[in-house]
C-alpha cells in the first residue's frame, strides 16, 4: 500500500504581492493612529473621538480635527502618491535613478506656490498657496503632454523635464532674489523645505480628487510597464499604444505629485528610495511593485513625520530636511553598488 502523498504549498507571486500589500496596509494603519496620537501636548485619543462623534465642540476634538487628523491623513497621501509614482517612472523610464521629480513637475508646481507667495495672495486666500502649486504643475504637465502626444520618445522627455525643471528652478531663485523683504524670502524657504505642520482638512479634500485620480491614471500602466521591461518595441508588437502610455503617465504624474507638492511643499528622495525596496520582494516586476510603493511611501513619510515630532527640536524639523538626510545617503550608496557591477 503506498502511503500517502504529502500535500505541498507553494507560494505563488500573486499570494506574495498579497501578502506584501496587506502587510504594508496594516503598517500604514498603525503609522496613521501613532501619527493621530503623537503631538506635543498629550491628548485623550478615545475621549476625543467620541466627542467629535457627538458633535461635541471640546477642545480635545478641535485638536484631533484641526490638527492631528490632517496631518496624518496628508502624511499617507503625499508619502503614497510619492511611492507610486517613482516605482512608475522608473518602471517606464527603465533606469533605477528615476524619481517624481524627473519631468519637472514637483519644480513647477514649488514654482507656483512660489509665485503666490511673492504676489501676496496667500495671505488673503487660505487655499492660495495649494492652488498656486496646483496651477503650476497642471501648465507643466500640459507641456510634457503635447511632447507626449506628438510621439517624442522617452529620452526626449527626459530632456525636457531637465529644461523645465532647471527654468523652474532658476525663476524660483529670481523669486527669492527680488522678494521685497528678507522675511518673505524666509518664508518661501522654509516652505520649499516640506512640511505638513499646520494643514487643515481644507488641504486634505482639495487634493484627494486629484491625486485619487492620478493614482487610478498611473495603475493603469501596470501591464505596460512589464511590457515596457522587454523594451518599447516588443511592447508595441503586444498592442500597446505607447503614446496613450505616456500621457496617463504624465497626467497621472502630474495631479499626484503636483498636488502633494502643492499641500506639502518639496519632499524628496520617498520616491527614489521606496521602489529600491520594494522590487527585491516582487520579483523585479514593475508592475507588481505600484501598490506596495504607494504603500510603502506612505508608511516612510508617516514614519519621518512621526520622527519630526518626536526630536527634541523647537521649532521642529522641516520634513523634507529629513528625508533628504535618509534618502541622499541611499542614493549614494546605490551609485556606488552600480559601479561595482560594472
Amino acid at each position: 500500500m503506498n502511503a500517502p502523498t504529502p500535500l505541498v504549498t507553494r507560494t505563488t507571486p500573486q499570494t506574495g504581492s498579497r501578502r506584501l500589500i496587506a502587510g504594508l496596509s496594516l503598517l500604514v494603519a498603525t503609522l496613521t493612529v501613532a501619527s493621530v496620537a503623537v503631538g506635543y501636548a498629550a491628548l485623550d485619543l478615545p475621549a476625543a473621538l467620541g466627542d467629535w462623534l457627538a458633535g461635541r465642540a471640546t477642545l480635545p476634538a478641535l485638536v484631533l480635527l484641526e490638527l492631528r487628523l490632517p496631518r496624518a491623513l496628508l502624511g499617507g497621501l503625499v508619502g503614497f502618491s510619492l511611492g507610486l509614482t517613482g516605482a512608475v517612472m522608473q518602471g517606464y523610464l527603465r533606469n533605477p535613478l528615476a524619481d517624481p521629480g524627473i519631468l519637472g513637475i514637483s519644480s513647477a508646481a514649488a514654482l507656483g506656490a512660489v509665485v503666490v507667495f511673492y504676489g501676496g495672495l496667500a495671505g488673503s486666500l487660505s487655499l492660495a498657496l495649494p492652488l498656486g502649486g496646483i496651477a503650476g504643475a497642471a501648465l507643466a504637465a500640459l507641456g510634457i503632454n503635447l511632447l507626449a502626444a506628438r510621439g517624442t520618445g522617452t529620452l526626449g522627455l527626459i530632456l525636457a523635464g531637465v529644461g523645465l525643471s532647471s527654468l523652474a528652478g532658476a525663476l524660483t531663485a529670481l523669486a527669492l532674489n527680488l522678494a521685497p523683504n528678507p522675511y518673505a524670502a524666509l518664508e518661501i524657504v522654509f516652505w520649499l523645505m516640506g512640511s505638513l505642520a499646520d494643514r487643515s482638512m481644507d488641504h486634505v479634500w482639495l487634493c484627494l480628487p486629484l491625486m485619487a485620480l492620478g493614482w487610478v491614471l498611473m495603475l493603469s500602466t501596470a501591464r505596460a510597464l512589464d511590457a515596457l521591461a522587454l523594451g518599447e518595441d516588443t511592447a508595441a508588437s503586444l498592442g500597446f499604444d505607447l503614446v496613450s502610455v505616456r500621457i496617463r503617465i504624465v497626467t497621472g504624474a502630474a495631479l499626484a505629485v503636483g498636488s502633494g507638492v502643492a499641500v506639502s511643499g518639496a519632499i524628496g528622495f520617498v520616491g527614489l528610495v521606496v521602489p529600491h525596496l520594494v522590487r527585491p520582494l516582487v520579483g523585479a516586476r514593475p508592475g507588481a511593485s505600484l501598490w506596495p510603493s504607494g504603500l510603502l511611501g506612505a508608511a516612510l513619510v508617516l514614519g519621518a513625520d512621526l520622527v519630526v515630532r518626536l526630536l527634541p527640536t523647537r521649532p521642529e524639523l522641516k520634513l523634507g530636511v529629513v528625508t533628504a538626510l535618509v534618502g541622499a545617503p541611499f542614493l549614494i550608496a546605490l551609485l556606488f553598488r552600480r559601479g561595482r557591477s560594472r
